[in-house]
């Protein structure tokens, strides 16, 4: 069946299920380049001024990683979606790369679908990069976005440094394949500090260290390595449009983080933007309970969560 949706665009719906959660509906929309699909937990039509819709989005993360997350907001419809070329949001260009412009406008459109804003926005990782990158040109659509950890490197006084090491593992992953280029973007994102100006003169790790295969399998579209890490990382927000945006922005950052590449970004952007940065217990994935073999501490980190939506 259709639910709403502007002119020109189809969105089609079905139930299906996943293994953390039974309750929700997915859905379908048609958009230039991919056909997206998003999941609804709960009723759309409950949410109140109070309990806005709740967006969670994460890049290249997909849906199935805000199964625990979304566990624990009962109290509001909660919408998830896998970003183009992720999961089941397949493409239908030839395109290899993907934009925080364009998942921005993405995410904006099956907001659109969903009846519009305002929704709350919850975006994690280069998720909040597009979430900056949604809230500067349609601040309208978003009440309250929280930007956790934005992996951005211009505003790090080691800017220089952190992009040079962005542009390394994307070379090494054309050259030698994820394994690789896996092994060099582990390393840098535990780093604890500023890189040093001598980053990049150190040998390149081996992907057994991390426990994982050394050989290359040929493939080249990682989601990751591929598709997002070379557009996400040197994207640079525009401060103005954010600053006069309507939207209440929260940037925020796991304690357990604060000294690594995501979490001195987030605190980088904070302050860029006058804002205080939101500590949340955990890290970077603090969110997650079990999701791809990882958990962090998933209950407080929601109550943040509320906590920070409710204020």
């Amino acid at each position: 069946m259709r639910i709403g949706g502007a002119a020109g665009r189809s969105v089609h719906t079905d139930e299906r299920s996943s293994p953390m959660a039974s309750d929700h509906a997915t859905h379908t929309l048609d958009v230039p380049g991919v056909t997206l699909t998003y999941d609804v937990r709960g009723e759309l039509a409950d949410a109140t001024p109070e309990r806005r819709v709740l967006v969670m989005v994460g890049s290249p993360m997909d849906a199935s990683g805000f199964g625990t997350l979304a566990s624990y907001f009962t109290d509001r419809p909660v919408v998830t979606y896998d970003p183009r070329g992720v999961g089941r949001s397949i493409r239908t260009d030839d395109a290899t790369e993907s934009t925080p412009e364009q998942h921005a406008d993405d995410i904006g459109r099956i907001i659109d679908a969903l009846g519009g804003g305002p929704v709350d926005l919850f975006a994690s990782s280069g998720g909040a990069v597009n979430g900056l990158a949604l809230v500067s040109v349609r601040p309208e659509l978003v009440r309250t976005l929280v930007a956790h950890e934005p992996p951005l490197a211009e505003y790090l006084p080691d800017r220089d440094q952190v992009l040079a090491a962005n542009r390394d593992i994307g070379e090494t992953y054309q050259r030698s394949g994820r394994p690789a280029a896996m092994a060099k973007f582990l390393q840098l994102v535990m780093v604890e500090g500023p890189l040093p100006d001598s980053y990049a003169d150190q040998p390149a790790p081996d992907p057994a260290m991390f426990g994982m295969p050394t050989d290359d399998d040929g493939s080249r579209d990682d989601p990751l390595l591929a598709q997002n890490n070379r557009t996400c990382v040197p994207y640079v927000p525009d401060l103005e449009a954010l600053g006069s945006a309507s939207t209440r922005i929260v940037v925020a950052a796991g304690v357990e983080s604060a000294e690594q590449l995501t979490g001195r970004a987030a605190a980088a952007v904070a302050d860029v933007l006058g804002l205080d940065l939101a500590v949340f217990p955990s890290h970077h994935g603090g969110f997650l309970g079990g999701e791809f073999g990882q958990a962090g501490e998933p209950e407080p980190f929601a109550a943040r969560l509320h906590q920070v939506l409710d204020a």
